[in-house]
């Protein structure tokens, strides 16, 4: 199925997140062009949406595999009155916003992957990056690249990863609509986004949280040739994942890739830090 921008556009009209559209049959990242429309001095809710991209970004200077006709692949520029430390509460908010979307679809069956990963039943459906722009002391605009797989088939990834992605459309057994779930996504956002500024970050960290399985287990997270292993305590404020290490000393990781060590494990209950 075919983007319809004339629909999207009306659709969009008035709309907090889309209310300016940029569409692309192909590009070669959502990012890379919602960043120079940010530089450019467009307005927060502002929005590029590609049907398919040639240098998609994943976090990490991975490449995001997007193909044509199938998925979602979409920039919000955003300028939030945060300060630098707080913009990665972005990315959590996206995270919240997307997982509650999806939950829409396959109830019961999403989690959240510190620092922005969206999964279900283990497998990456959706990842999200974001970027930012500080003027002085001041955050200038934070650029949020989201990417779903919707409707490609398995035999459409590319072999290697084929055990670690999934989409919606084989998660649930039917296709997609995209013109649903991409309106559907920008207000979600839009309400998540909006709780943020209004209300500070407590009820996202809360709701994600609810939706992380990671917290009370041990994990390794992995930073380019660094590796850290300890048991997952808490989110920090400004999106960071606390950790306890073996030397009992309390650690927060800002990047990096987590992995849960003891998946057959319950939990343990753990005081909020």
């Amino acid at each position: 199925m075919d983007w319809n921008e004339n629909f999207l556009r009306k659709s969009l009209t008035g709309k907090l997140i889309g209310h300016k559209l940029y569409y692309f049959s192909q590009t070669g990242s959502t990012n890379d062009d919602a960043y120079l429309l940010g530089v450019k001095g467009l307005p927060e809710g502002t929005v590029v949406l590609a049907d398919s991209q040639t240098k998609g970004k994943g976090r990490m200077a991975r490449v995001w595999h997007s193909p044509a006709g199938s998925n979602i692949y979409t920039s919000i520029v955003l300028r939030p009155n945060l300060q630098p430390a707080e913009a990665p509460q972005i990315s959590i908010v996206a995270g919240v916003a997307v997982a509650e979307l999806l939950e829409r679809y396959c109830s019961g069956r999403v989690e959240l992957k510190w620092p922005n990963d969206v999964l279900i039943a283990g497998k990456k459906i959706c990842g999200i990056l974001a970027q930012m722009k500080t003027a002085g002391e001041d955050v200038d605009f934070v650029v949020v690249g989201i990417g779903i797989n919707v409707n490609v088939r398995p035999d459409q990834f590319p072999m290697e990863m084929r055990d670690i992605v999934m989409s919606l459309s084989s998660e649930t057994g039917r296709e997609i609509n995209r013109h649903d779930l991409i309106i559907s996504l920008y207000e979600n956002f839009a309400k998540w986004y909006k709780k943020l500024l209004q209300n500070g970050f407590a009820a996202i960290k809360e709701r994600w949280l609810e939706l992380a399985p990671m917290i009370g287990h041990d994990v390794q997270i992995m930073f380019q040739n660094e590796k850290i292993i300890g048991q997952a305590l808490d989110l920090a404020d400004d999106g960071s994942l606390i950790i306890l290490t073996a030397g009992n000393e309390r650690l927060k990781v800002s990047a990096g890739d987590a992995t849960i060590l003891n998946k057959g494990l319950q939990p343990l209950v753990l005081p909020k830090v």
